[in-house]
């Protein structure tokens, strides 16, 4: 695989991943302020930021689509689950058990298979 597409990957699965944590803050801010309406969620700067930022890695997710086969980048995308539990560890405070991260590493480990089987 071409190390620039790779970086686009990686750059799309992380802007997913920050998307999330956007979302989670956007929603848990609104909460806290109890205005729980739906109006409310749309009107959040977070939640605006992480729709904004899905749509660009959606465009970039595009681009590696349209030179990679489905069954060759998809599985990149479980690196999304690895990066955003970390986020919510580091930015949110959740917390980690045993299970979850062992099948977290069994996610990284699966996308390290599928990226040395691609010619």
């Amino acid at each position: 695989m071409q190390p620039a597409l790779l970086m686009l990957i990686l750059t799309s699965v992380a802007m997913s991943a920050i998307a999330q944590l956007l979302l989670k803050m956007g929603v848990g801010q609104v909460r806290a302020d109890g205005a729980g309406s739906g109006l409310a969620f749309v009107q959040s700067p977070w939640v605006i930021g992480g729709f904004g930022l899905y749509g660009l890695g959606a465009i970039l997710w595009l681009y590696v689509l349209a030179r990679l086969p489905l069954s060759a980048a998809y599985p990149f995308v479980g690196l999304g689950f690895i990066l955003t539990m970390a986020l919510g560890v580091l930015a949110l405070g959740e917390s980690l058990s045993p299970i979850r991260i062992a099948g977290t590493l069994l996610i990284a480990l699966g996308c390290v298979c599928v990226s040395r089987s691609i010619a």
